[in-house]
């Protein structure tokens, strides 16, 4: 059962993310009501209508608008009583060339949403963060790095609100939009691929992890904490090697505003972070006089200080025979979409 309400608004839900949240709510949890996509592309929105999945479930709503129109934000929420903020530009590449237009998205449009909530009956938001926003060094990192820290701060303004808002922060998500088994699959058969380079690693985390997380923080959260999980690294060449072992690997640089390795805890956090299991939990830094409390409400531990979480020092690696697995499934996957 889901804590906060019976209905649930999902920005940027035509995404991986969002259709497989979706997807998510309507097969298993039949006490909410509403489901409502708010996305700018109708297209995207037809041919999700089109799945079986929404097209035979009434409780799907289809929204068109954009957060970076507030107005639209605001209409959207009306009778909303969860908020899913999955909605971003994400290509690290592109960023580097078109800067505003992801401040304008990823933190103009996390103000709108903030702010829409605020004017609004809207009672939980989660917000989708990334490894990229630890200590960026990319504009869309440093765009979601910013995010994050309006999220976290708003709870600091909702007065005697009932509305509470936090964070999910977690690595690469494993075959969705853009992401780089896709893009081998498909070069495969040129005999070659692009390998960034060699030493490169990267979190791993599956598109129903990410799911089931952002479920599990909506019944744990209570404001201002940005949850990170406990999820695998690969290393590229193995991925590479698992999807194509007889293909010749050409290196050809890292892209623009790219890390060699990721990390989505820095050693600066970990003075207020927590162990809570499967997952840590980092809290906002005026919060530190809470931080015994919170660790104790939820059984939780403290990190070592200095402690990092980092894609190259991350002491589970997957191997290629489990690669190869977790790639099987994600072609179906593709297949299916």
């Amino acid at each position: 059962m889901l804590a906060g309400g019976r209905s649930i608004l999902i920005t940027g839900g035509t995404g991986s993310f969002g259709q497989r949240f979706a997807r998510k709510i309507l097969l298993d949890h039949p006490e909410v009501s509403r489901v409502v996509i708010f996305s700018r592309d109708e297209l995207k929105q037809h041919e999700m209508l089109c799945k079986p999945t929404f097209t035979n479930d009434k409780r799907i709503r289809f929204f068109i608008g954009d957060v970076r129109d507030l107005s639209r934000l605001r209409r959207a929420l009306e009778g909303i009583d969860i908020v899913i903020h999955a909605a971003a530009l994400k290509q690290v590449p592109t960023a580097e060339y078109n800067p505003f237009e992801f401040v304008k998205t990823n933190v103009l449009g996390a103000q709108n949403v903030i702010d829409a909530c605020l004017d609004s009956q809207v009672k939980q938001v989660v917000a989708l963060s990334t490894d990229k926003a630890a200590a960026p060094v990319n504009l869309y990192g440093a765009t979601k790095l910013c995010s994050d820290k309006l999220f976290t701060a708003a709870n600091r303004i909702v007065g005697s609100r009932e509305l509470r808002f936090s964070v999910v922060r977690y690595g690469n998500v494993m075959g969705s939009r853009g992401s780089v088994i896709p893009l081998f699959l498909k070069m495969k058969s040129n005999g070659t691929l692009p390998i960034t380079d060699h030493r490169m690693t990267r979190f791993n985390i599956s598109l129903d992890d990410g799911v089931n997380m952002v479920l599990w923080a909506l019944n744990q959260m209570e404001g201002g904490e940005i949850f990170v999980p406990k999820i695998p690294s690969y290393r590229i060449t193995d991925i590479a090697n698992a999807i194509c072992p007889d293909c010749e690997h050409v290196e050809v640089g890292i892209r623009p505003g790219e890390k060699l390795h990721e990390e989505m805890i820095t050693p600066s956090d970990s003075t207020y972070t927590v162990d809570l299991g499967d997952y840590f939990a980092i809290l906002p830094a005026d919060a530190a006089n809470k931080v015994d409390e919170f660790a104790t409400r939820h059984k939780a531990t403290m990190v070592p200080p200095g402690f990092a979480y980092r894609s190259d020092t991350n002491p589970e690696f997957l191997t290629e025979k489990q690669l190869c697995a977790l790639i099987e499934q994600v072609k179906g996957e593709l297949i299916e979409s």
